[in-house]
C-alpha cells in the first residue's frame, strides 16, 4: 500500500517471501467480512449485558463479567486492524469504526497507529516500544504468575492506557525511555491527540450519564470492572505469547510467534485470528480474515519450517519457564 513517510507498516519479508500474485489476493479487503467481525463482537458484548441486567445474579454477572472482557480485547483486535488499515478501504469509515473500537474500551486508535508502527518496522531493535512489555521471558513461572494477578487485580490498568495513550516507555534492557509520538507524520501526531481527548471524554462522559440515569452500577460491574480486571491479564499474556521467550531476533519467523490451539481458546485469547503473528508481522497488509490462509501458503512453500510456530500449551511452558542461567 502507498503510506507517506512516518505513516508505513512496512513488510518484514526476512526469511522467506510469497509470490506477489499470492500476496495481492491475500491482501484483498472485504467490507462483508470486516463488517460481520464488528457486529459479532458487538453483539456478543449486548447478549452479555442483556442477560446480567436480566438475571442480576452473581453467577450470570460473573460470566458476563468474563466474557465482556475478552471481548473488549476483541475490539482492541479490531482497533488494531483498523490501524493498519485492514477493515474498510475508504480511510475515513475505516478510522471511524477503528476509533469507536478503541474509544470505549479507553484506547487512542489514532495514537496506538504511531506506536504499533514502530512495533512493526523495528521489532526487537531499541525503538521497538512493546520490549518492556514482551522482552526478557522467561522470567521464572513466579515472576509471570504475580504480573497476571496484578493485572487480574486492576493493579496495572492505569499503566496499559497509559502506553496506549503513547506515554513514554522506559526499555530496561536498554536503559532507554522510547518516546513513540515523536517519531511519525504531523498529520498522524495531530489525529492521535484529538483522538486521545475523545477517549478521554468519552470516559467522563459515559460514566456521568448511567449514574444519572440510573444504570451507574451497572455501567461500573459490566464495563468498567471487566476492561480494567480480566482484560489486563488477557493483554499481557497474549503479547508474551507472541514475543516472549524468543531467542532469534534476525527475522519475523523467530522473533515472533504463531499459537496453535484449539477454537475456544482461539475465541477467548486470540480473537480475529490474531495468533497468526508470525504471519501478520511478515504481512501487515493482510487483513485478519486472510491470516489462516496467509499461514497454509507458507507452510506449503516451507517458509515456516523453522518458524516459531507452536501449541499454546508449549508456548506456555516457555514463557512460565525459569530464566535461563
Amino acid at each position: 500500500m502507498d503510506y507517506r513517510q512516518g505513516e508505513e507498516f512496512r513488510d518484514d519479508r526476512r526469511g522467506g517471501y510469497l509470490p506477489p500474485e499470492v500476496v495481492k489476493r491475500l491482501s484483498a479487503l472485504d467490507p462483508v467480512k470486516g463488517t460481520l467481525a464488528v457486529l459479532e463482537t458487538y453483539g456478543a458484548i449486548a447478549l452479555c449485558v442483556g442477560a446480567a441486567l436480566t438475571w442480576w445474579h452473581p453467577v450470570v454477572v460473573i460470566a458476563a463479567v468474563l466474557v465482556i472482557g475478552s471481548r473488549q480485547h476483541a475490539l482492541f483486535v479490531l482497533a488494531h486492524d483498523a490501524a493498519h488499515y485492514r477493515i474498510y478501504r475508504t480511510r475515513w469509515l475505516n478510522d471511524l469504526v477503528g476509533r469507536s473500537c478503541g474509544v470505549i474500551g479507553g484506547v487512542s486508535m489514532c495514537t496506538y497507529r504511531v506506536i504499533h508502527r514502530l512495533h512493526h518496522n523495528h521489532l526487537y531493535e531499541a525503538q521497538d516500544p512493546d520490549i518492556a512489555l514482551h522482552g526478557g521471558y522467561p522470567r521464572g513461572k513466579a515472576y509471570l504468575v504475580k504480573k497476571l494477578l496484578k493485572d487480574l487485580c486492576g493493579l496495572t490498568a492505569w499503566k496499559t492506557f497509559a502506553y496506549f495513550f503513547g506515554a513514554p516507555a522506559f526499555n530496561t534492557d536498554t536503559n532507554q525511555a522510547s518516546r513513540p509520538l515523536d517519531d511519525t507524520a504531523p498529520r498522524l501526531r495531530a489525529a492521535a491527540r484529538r483522538d486521545r481527548w475523545l477517549a478521554a471524554g468519552f470516559h467522563v462522559a459515559a460514566p456521568a450519564a448511567a449514574f444519572t440515569s440510573g444504570w451507574g452500577v451497572e455501567y461500573l460491574v459490566l464495563w468498567t470492572l471487566p476492561l480494567v480486571t480480566v482484560l489486563q491479564p488477557i493483554l499481557r499474556f497474549r503479547a508474551v505469547c507472541e514475543h516472549g521467550a524468543v531467542t532469534d531476533f534476525s527475522s519475523p519467523l523467530t522473533a515472533a510467534r504463531t499459537n496453535l490451539a484449539p477454537a475456544w481458546l482461539r475465541w477467548f485469547l486470540f480473537p480475529h485470528h490474531v495468533n497468526f503473528h508470525v504471519e501478520h508481522h511478515m504481512y501487515p497488509a493482510v487483513p485478519h480474515y486472510n491470516l489462516p490462509a496467509c499461514h497454509d501458503e507458507m507452510a506449503q512453500r516451507g517458509i515456516l519450517d523453522h518458524a516459531e510456530v507452536r501449541p499454546v500449551a508449549e508456548t506456555a511452558r516457555l514463557v512460565f519457564a525459569n530464566r535461563a542461567a
